[in-house]
């Protein structure tokens, strides 16, 4: 295949329209609800007081932002690619709403570095504090937004692949919240059940990890772990490859389950961490001294693979009970095969390739 045919082969999967509108045309439609934002995102909305205000100066003093890019849908336009600047103008304008559709109070500015009156000013003058005068909220309204607009007749893969060049560009703070926004961009629904897995209170608790690895959802990460490689066949772990690629390219797979496997999932995925949780609690997936028998540091892959991948792929049935989990977590730290430093030095694929074998193995 030549490249002009390659061109000409790709350039058709994705459709596309531009054209500049005023925010406060965007702003309309954003209040009528026909510009999707994602509420689901402000809790991980990870742009500081200073980042926005920035932007807000940005607008007033007429410099021009990047593109915003779309996706057209049947109920309108799924943001793509700008979020945080859409979110950030919202809010100051006092029409940011959250997950539960309640306006949030308006934004208030601090000192930005050219305009120093900004610090404590919001869009409207409000009860404690001053605002843009009419004139300048106008202007404020006329500035201009370049909208890029991704046709409802593209390819969902191609509008994935696009969602992960634009995104990986800018200011995601982790691999877990790119894959959260490429997730979220193409089907809620399956946003909405990792995330609902992933506070699974027993799960949590095994996991034991620290609040920033919380924020940074790395809970969901081992969540969508658990989802794709409990029944991969181990032929496939020779060509895994780097895991992080590996997650994000199930993304797409992930929104093609169907609701009854998802209810399986779920299922198997909530017996595995309550008998986890009842075995040994935050202590079961941590590694164990091999003298001392006592277990140290924190959450361990190996004993996730091991353990918590080796019970689901037998279904987590009944015969494995605490106390049999409690019995592999001994044998698997007594092996010399897995003795401290293992893994150390090696990708997560080579590690995968004698933990997840032997977890299957344990529990037979």
């Amino acid at each position: 295949m030549t490249l002009e045919t390659e061109l000409e082969k790709y350039r058709r999967q994705i459709s596309t329209d531009a054209y500049p509108m005023s925010i406060g045309e965007v702003a309309n439609l954003y209040r009528d609800g026909e510009l999707d934002i994602h509420p689901e995102f402000q809790r991980l909305f990870r742009w500081t007081t200073t980042q926005q205000t920035r932007l807000i100066e940005s607008i007033l003093l007429g410099i021009p932002l990047p593109s915003i890019f779309v996706a057209a849908s049947e109920s309108g336009w799924d943001v793509v690619d700008g979020v945080q600047r859409l979110s950030t103008i919202f809010h100051f304008m006092g029409l940011l709403r959250n997950e539960d559709g309640e306006t949030l109070p308006p934004f208030k500015c601090d000192e930005a570095p050219f305009l120093k009156s900004l610090d404590g000013m919001t869009y409207e003058p409000g009860n404690d504090s001053p605002g843009l005068s009419q004139a300048q909220r106008i202007d404020f309204k006329r500035a201009r937004l370049d909208m890029k607009i991704i046709k409802r007749q593209s390819d969902k893969r191609a509008k994935y692949d696009l969602f992960q060049r634009l995104n990986s560009f800018g200011s995601v703070a982790s691999e877990q919240e790119l894959r959260n926004s490429l997730l979220v961009s193409i089907s809620r629904k399956h946003f909405l059940w990792l995330s609902e897995i992933s506070d699974n209170v027993d799960f949590l608790t095994v996991l034991n990890l620290p609040s920033r690895s919380i924020r940074e959802r790395y809970h969901m990460e081992i969540a969508l772990r658990f989802i794709t490689l409990r029944n991969i066949p181990e032929s496939n772990l020779r060509t895994l490859g780097f895991l992080g690629e590996f997650l994000t390219e199930e993304v797409v797979p992930l929104t093609e389950i169907s609701n009854e496997d998802l209810a399986e999932m779920k299922a198997v995925f909530e017996r595995t961490f309550s008998v986890l949780n009842k075995a040994a609690g935050a202590d079961i997936l941590r590694k164990l001294n091999s003298a001392s028998g006592r277990p140290v540091g924190p959450f361990s892959a190996t004993a996730f693979e091991v353990l918590a991948l080796g019970v689901a792929y037998h279904g987590a049935p009944a015969r494995i009970t605490p106390e049999v989990v409690l019995d592999k977590q001994r044998a698997l730290w007594s092996d010399p095969e897995f003795s401290p430093g293992f893994s150390t030095g090696i990708r997560a694929d080579q590690r995968m390739r004698k933990t997840i074998p032997k977890g299957r193995q344990l529990f037979s």
